[in-house]
């Protein structure tokens, strides 16, 4: 009987902890960016921006420039208590997050030939998008890449 009640009474919990369990999705929405819990700017509070500078590379690939205000890449805080202004952000290729950003620049070589859909996202020490409004704080830029028949030598 008493192994029963605690069967019972086990099963119980774990069914209580996995009820209480999200699974956050990782999926691109409209906009190729990924959907994160948000945390917004609260009023008074300096609000950040992002702006994205691609720079071809002399040899290959491109050089992306990530230029905030009112942000500061914390690669320390990674995944500490969340601050207003501070975390790091996210990259996104075509809408598949391919990096996080701890600082101001990203080496990006091999995209596909055609129109490229670059994201960078700013996000707090905890992984939320930082939201303004009600958008989130981000940059997108095209980046074309010429086909082989298109090139010139």
């Amino acid at each position: 009987m008493l192994q029963r009640l605690f069967l019972a009474s086990t099963a119980f919990i774990c069914l209580t902890v996995l009820g209480n369990i999200t699974i956050a999705s990782d999926t691109p929405d409209s906009n190729g960016t990924h959907h994160h819990k948000t945390m917004e700017i609260t009023p008074g509070q300096p609000v950040p921006s992002v702006n994205l500078v691609v720079h071809p590379d002399a040899k290959k690939g491109c050089n992306l420039e990530v230029k905030v205000t009112n942000f500061s890449f914390a690669l320390l805080s990674v995944n500490t208590a969340a601050k207003p202004g501070e975390g790091h952000a996210h990259l996104y290729v075509n809408g598949q997050k391919i990096a996080r950003l701890y600082g101001n620049w990203y080496y990006l070589e091999d995209l596909p030939p055609g129109k490229n859909r670059i994201t960078v996202s700013l996000n707090s020490n905890t992984h939320e998008s930082l939201v303004s409004n009600g958008k989130i704080i981000q940059n997108t830029t095209i980046i074309e890449v010429p086909t082989k028949s298109t090139q010139k030598y």
